[in-house]
């Protein structure tokens, strides 16, 4: 990841300064600017102007801007991670209602949690000229496959099966990303394809009863 040149443009004198702010304020700064403009748009200046501080304030955290992006991306992953354990955690004896609220979980980052799918939007973006976050993203898609192989396969009792069905799963949940950042969706699209994957994912698998 490319460094951005350091420069003497500074903030007027007004500006607060040095150790105030903590790291974590500059790495949600960074979150929020990705969010809203894409990778492209994480420069230390126009951060530091949102924050109202000085340029200098920064290395006082990061040593360079491609030190903060890593950070960033690094950070978001984590909890990605986390997510997946406390998804994990909730497991009930019932794996049908399991792979439902999973079908919630895996879809609430186009809902309610609009913002961390713009987040992975852009960083599957930069995935695909970084050969570093290319590695981190193939780390976490599959750790989040493994999970859906998991809930599948308590379901099935299928281990191929259960693969199969999961990478289908989760390629169509990174497509809905897709489809869903578009402006001027259907109010109701995220619930319409949530339910052809319950349908054809999920309940059509299922063992038919047989006819009289």
């Amino acid at each position: 990841m490319a460094a951005s040149s350091k420069t003497s443009t500074s903030l007027p004198a007004t500006a607060k300064d040095g150790p105030r702010l903590k790291r974590e304020d500059w790495l949600q700064a960074a979150f929020n600017a990705v969010v809203e403009g894409g990778v492209d748009q994480l420069k230390i200046l126009t951060l530091a102007q949102a924050l109202q501080v000085t340029r200098g304030s920064f290395y006082w955290h990061f040593a360079d801007h491609a030190e903060l992006l890593q950070a960033t991306i690094q950070g978001w992953k984590a909890l990605e991670i986390q997510r997946l354990l406390r998804i994990e955690g909730r497991q009930t004896q019932d794996p049908l209602a399991d792979l439902s609220m999973l079908l919630d979980e895996a879809l609430a980052h186009s809902g309610e949690e609009l913002e961390n799918m713009r987040f992975e939007l852009a960083v599957r973006a930069l995935g695909r000229r970084d050969e570093q976050v290319a590695a981190m993203l193939v780390e976490l898609d599959h750790a989040r496959t493994q999970l859906f192989v998991k809930q599948f396969n308590r379901l099935f009792h299928d281990t191929q099966k259960a693969t199969d069905l999961a990478v289908l799963f989760y390629l169509t949940i990174v497509g809905c990303f897709q489809a869903l950042s578009r402006p001027g969706n259907p109010a109701r699209s995220k619930d319409y394809f949530k339910s052809i994957i319950a349908t054809f994912l999920i309940q059509a698998q299922l063992p038919q009863p047989q006819a009289r």
